[in-house]
């Protein structure tokens, strides 16, 4: 168990540094001046050259690279270029938004797709079960922003039981509040995702409907309920279990598009608005946190398959069996 905690901390800190050399270069290859957002229109080449000379653009690419470095290693994801206020904290006050956003939309999200994917598997002969699978695969079609719409029309401007977006200016200081602005945007992911959940879940659960274990279990006297509980369950849930790490981590990737239709204050719209300005801090600090965001889901996901699985747990340890 040691050995392997310690390989997966290590592959995760590389794949962390793999990635920070990528983000770095790629971000300076896109075109702009970050120069330009610090600057009115029509500027002076002396202008533009002392706010370049400010942000610190003009020094050597090496340079700048081993001060965001010398940075993170410190714990500091540095100044934002534009509101000249440090991005640690501006991103840790938008994760009050966006976590719970993408945690209630992912528990939301399994709470449908398991039991309607299992019923879609168990039940796939008859009409409903035909029906909830085509459901499913027309749910994988459906644009999440023109759902969020739909939605909006629906239940925020017509019905007006629910806000149509923005979130309290108090935060979770207004907790009732907090909850309804957060309702649609966390259906919304929640419908969605588990339209491609339940496809996964179906399969997983035919696969286990036709295996020999669960048939040698029904002929030994176990009911089908029991058989699938004790047999079953933990056969299907390891090949789910990688998927849910996977939609977790697009779900926390792909929060910018719900918060622009939501006008959420989360850190999607964090990070569209440093990309618009060029505000090179704010763009790699969201980078950087997501894509640890979605190591982390990812080691969590991987260990939590060889807990489950007995053919896996010798790999803890690096053996095989």
């Amino acid at each position: 168990m040691g050995r392997y905690l310690l390989r997966r901390l290590a592959f995760l800190l590389v794949s962390l540094a793999l990635a920070s050399v990528v983000l770095f270069v790629l971000l300076r290859m896109l075109p702009g001046d970050p120069a330009n957002a610090l600057t009115s229109v029509g500027a002076s080449p002396e202008q533009i050259a002392a706010a370049r000379h400010s942000i610190g653009s003009d020094r050597p690419l090496p340079e700048q690279f081993i001060h965001w470095i010398g940075q993170l290693a410190s714990g500091d994801l540095g100044t934002s270029f534009v509101s000249s206020l440090p991005v640690g904290p501006e991103i840790s006050s938008r994760l009050n938004v966006t976590i719970p956003l993408t945690l209630a939309a992912f528990a939301l999200a399994v709470l449908i797709a398991v039991p309607v994917g299992f019923v879609a598997a168990h039940r796939r002969r008859t009409w409903y079960g035909a029906l909830l699978n085509g459901v499913s695969q027309l749910g994988i079609a459906v644009p999440v922003f023109w759902l969020g719409m739909i939605l909006i029309a629906v239940f925020a401007l017509n019905a007006g039981w629910l806000p149509a977006g923005g979130f309290p200016q108090d935060g979770w200081a207004q907790p009732a509040e907090a909850i309804r602005s957060l309702t649609l945007p966390v259906v919304t992911i929640a419908l969605v995702m588990s339209a491609s959940l339940i496809r996964y879940v179906r399969s997983a659960a035919l696969d286990v409907l036709g295996s020999d274990y669960l048939r040698t279990a029904r002929a030994m006297g176990s009911s089908f309920g029991r058989a699938m509980w004790r047999h079953g369950l933990r056969n299907a849930s390891v090949p789910v279990i990688s998927i849910l790490g996977i939609e977790l981590a697009s779900t926390l990737l792909g929060a910018v598009v719900v918060e622009s239709v939501y006008a959420l204050p989360g850190l999607g719209s964090l990070l569209a608005t440093g990309i618009a300005q060029h505000d090179y801090p704010v763009i790699q600090g969201v980078l950087f946190i997501s894509t640890l965001a979605v190591l982390i889901i990812g080691f969590a996901a991987d260990f939590t398959q060889r807990i489950i699985d007995p053919r896996l747990r010798g790999r803890l340890s690096g053996g095989v069996r």
